[in-house]
């Protein structure tokens, strides 16, 4: 491992006819470091009194001033690098400096002489003829060419060689594997096995890259472009494989908007570009502090590649380029600032050396036959991968002995051959197997007389489950007759109600007898929605709450309706409120006795506290006034007199209530156990006379419906009819329909009457919510009468 900082140079731009030079001092010491000092005078314009720096001094390892030519530069920065790279260490040059400085001449070159070769091509060069003079070791080169444009990475190596537009080239995108290793996906690495075809690439990439015309310079990169060379090396017959690579970086310039005035596409790339090296700037700030605990290196693709270059394993050169002119000597001095603190970092740099997994294998497989042989050698015999028959014969003998062996002590001993050892785990794991499998028969044999046990159990079991099976039938069936009866009292309130306004009207005299009996059916079936509609809004509401486990559900529920419509069910409500009040009086009195005690033992306390207090005076200073009487005691002894007195009476008050409360219990008791034994009885005659019904079955006749229906159709046909009629109201006088309600057909006008008064009263039941349904319908059959014209007028 190899730790070292990050190397610096500066390398300044010749001057172009209309530039004006700044003043600048070049030292390039060999001993020592080289220093570069700029001074820039105090402007007039700013005042008399002007604090500005007017001298800055930097240092490099090297700085290159305008005459260097490009052969110098590349020995003195690259090839140093290269000779690592061929080495097995990782490599990064990279330029950094402002639009127009000179970074792509440095790292690429000028297309106009053979002399102006930048840095890539001349190290392409030193690289091949290094690899063909080197004959022992084998080498493998690969060349990749990534362009990172707008914040999205673009392979310059496109195998297909179509790509006419930046868009037709394939997107690569950074992707990190759990050791935080960095990979591009969709980046191709193009096999060079010389260097002719390595600076073909090299060509073909820089006319993929993304090149405009800006007021800096006409021909600026607008992209940061990392040109990559892997080298893989092996000597032959070694299992250590060499891998190293070389990054050669172009940054994009950084420029200053106000200054330039670009604007559209080329102010959006300038964006970019600046915000990209703002975070290589942030993370160089990092590494360059002690104590920094995280490195933003995922803010930008840019970053994220170059990480291992930046503070990891790769020695790294980077090269200030600066323009010394007046206009831009505030950006040439924010780039030596940039260069200064890249200075500060430093890298630990590892040989990259890993085993070749092929010819390790080789390598294992050839020591293994050469300790066969060795042992063979000592021992005499030629081992082979299994024992033979005498020797598996001999191994049976001793563990049988072994296991027969009731000495604790007793080892098996077979020896130091492995083979031998895995054939007496193997046989022992078979005997035990073997023992297992003739207990498992022993149990088996013994398994049938607990079966015939177990089947006689079942049989019991299942003749219990039948038995609780009818029971649940029989109480479903008398729920169900329950429910039935409920039903047809609901019903039969309906009916009553619905003859009660449909006799309200007279029909009228001239409407004959058969015009009667067409229109009927239609009033039937109006009747028959008017039934379906009252049962499906009628419903009685079961409980199902859990009654100690002494009922089943079904019986449960008809517990309740029991309890509903039973006598006393009123008395045990009224009973319950009052015990209710009761017991939230006695908790409030024993709350207030509570707070009386505890002023009691207060006021007690204090008389004791009095009393102390006063003796102890008196043993101190003795004198007559002690004897005379304590008023605050006594206060305090009245106090607690008085709330004595309040305790007995609320302590006598409570005494009455906790004799109510039990009287009102036990009461309660006894109206339950009451209402309990009229369950039972009614219980067993219900189920009684379901199984009497079973045995006999009978059909059920209806006729308070049969009186009903009659009537209210005909008085419905009328109400659907049309055509006008003379209506006159039935006095309550008249005498009711008779019980067949039968139609004389000699009277040439049809009449019905309506029942008395007190017959239109519904015998509701015990159920509120049926008896508001019924209200319900009421009252909006005859709504729906009114609207329709056909209600008493």
């Amino acid at each position: 491992m190899v730790k070292e900082t990050i190397r610096v140079y500066a390398r300044v731009k010749p001057l172009g006819r209309r530039q004006q030079a700044a003043i600048y001092s070049v030292d390039n010491d060999e001993t020592s470091l080289s220093s570069l000092e700029v001074i820039m005078p105090h402007d007039l314009a700013d005042g008399f009194v002007n604090n500005k720096r007017e001298s800055y001094k930097f240092k490099f390892q090297k700085i290159f001033d305008q005459e260097e030519k490009q052969d110098v530069v590349f020995d003195s920065i690259a090839k140093p690098v290269a000779e690592s790279v061929l080495a097995g260490y990782n490599g990064t040059i990279f330029a950094y400096g402002q639009t127009g400085s000179g970074k792509t001449f440095t790292i690429t070159g000028g297309a106009e002489r053979y002399s102006d070769r930048g840095i890539i091509p001349r190290t392409l060069s030193y690289v091949f003829n290094n690899l063909q003079k080197d004959s022992s070791k084998v080498y493998t080169t690969h060349v990749s060419y990534l362009e990172i444009y707008n914040e999205c990475g673009y392979d310059l190596l496109d195998p297909r060689h179509e790509a006419s537009r930046l868009e037709d080239l394939p997107k690569v995108t950074i992707m990190e594997d759990p050791d935080q290793n960095i990979h591009l996906k969709n980046l191709s690495l193009q096999l060079a096995s010389n260097e002719e075809e390595a600076l073909n690439l090299l060509f073909l990439g820089d006319t993929n890259r993304m090149i405009a015309e800006t007021p800096m310079n006409q021909a600026s990169t607008r992209s940061h472009c990392i040109f990559t060379i892997h080298i893989s090396s092996k000597e032959p017959g070694s299992a250590t494989i060499r891998r190293s690579k070389l990054h050669l970086v172009d940054l994009a310039g950084s420029e200053r908007v106000a200054k330039t005035g670009v604007g559209g596409h080329l102010l959006t790339e300038a964006k970019y570009i600046n915000l990209s090296l703002h975070y290589l700037e942030q993370v160089i700030i990092a590494l360059a502090e002690k104590n920094r605990s995280h490195i933003p290196y995922r803010n930008s693709m840019m970053t994220s590649v170059l990480r291992d270059s930046l503070g990891g394993n790769c020695m790294t050169t980077m090269i200030a380029t600066l323009s010394i002119d007046k206009r831009n000597i505030d950006e040439s001095i924010s780039t030596c600032r940039f260069a200064q603190r890249v200075a500060l970092i430093k890298n630990e740099v590892v040989l990259n050396e890993e085993i070749d997994p092929r010819l390790m294998i080789v390598q294992l497989q050839k020591e293994i036959q050469e300790l066969k042989d060795e042992l063979a050698l000592v021992t005499g015999k030629q081992r082979t991968s299994e024992l033979s028959q005498e020797e598996l014969l001999q191994l049976d003998e001793l563990i049988e002995t072994f296991l027969q062996d009731n000495d604790p002590d007793s080892t098996l001993d077979v020896g130091a051959d492995i083979r031998k050892i895995k054939y007496c785990f193997l046989r022992v794991k078979q005997l035990m197997k073997h023992s297992k499998m003739s207990e498992e028969k022993l149990l088996s044999q013994h398994l049938p007389e607990e079966k015939d046990i177990g089947k006689e159990a079942a049989e019991e079991e299942l003749k219990k489950l039948k038995e609780i099976l009818q029971q649940r039938d029989n109480e479903i069936n008398i729920l169900v007759n329950m429910l039935k009866k409920e039903k047809k009292k609901s019903q039969n309130a309906l009916f009553q109600l619905n003859a009660a306004s449909c006799g309200t009207t007279v029909l009228e005299q001239s409407l004959s007898l058969n015009l009667d009996e067409s229109q009927s059916p239609s009033c039937r079936f109006s009747l028959k929605e008017e039934k379906d509609f009252s049962s499906s809004v009628h419903r009685l509401p079961f409980l199902s709450r859990q009654t100690g486990g002494k009922m089943s559900l079904g019986c449960q529920e008809a517990f309740e309706v029991f309890k509903r419509d039973h006598a006393d069910n009123i008395t045990i409500e009224d009973n319950k409120l009052l015990l209710k009040q009761r017991f939230a009086e006695a908790k409030h009195l024993g709350e207030k006795l509570n707070e009386v005690r505890n002023r009691i033992n207060h006021l007690k306390g204090e008389i004791i506290q009095r009393r102390i207090q006063r003796a102890a005076l008196a043993v101190s200073s003795p004198s007559e006034e002690l004897n005379t009487l304590d008023l605050v005691e006594e206060k305090l002894r009245m106090q607690m007199e008085e709330e004595k007195k309040s305790y007995k009476e609320m302590f006598g008050h409570l005494k009455g209530l906790k004799i109510e409360i039990e009287h009102l219990q036990l009461l309660m008791e006894k109206l339950k156990m009451k209402l309990q034994k009229d369950f039972e009885v009614w219980w067993s005659q219900e189920a009684i006379n379901l199984q009497t019904q079973q045995e006999k079955p009978e059909t059920v006749s209806s006729p308070n419906s049969a009186t009903v229906y009659p009537q209210c159709i005909k008085s419905s046909q009328h109400l659907s009819s049309d055509s006008s009629s003379e209506t006159t109201r039935v006095s309550p006088n008249e005498n009711p329909p008779r019980k067949d309600n039968s139609i004389t057909s000699s009277n040439p006008t049809l009449k019905t009457r309506t029942p008395p008064k007190s017959s239109t009263s519904v015998p509701l039941t015990g159920d509120n919510q049926a008896d508001a349904d019924i209200l319900a319908f009421i009252k909006a059959r005859q709504n729906i009468l009114q609207k329709k014209g056909l209600g008493n007028k």
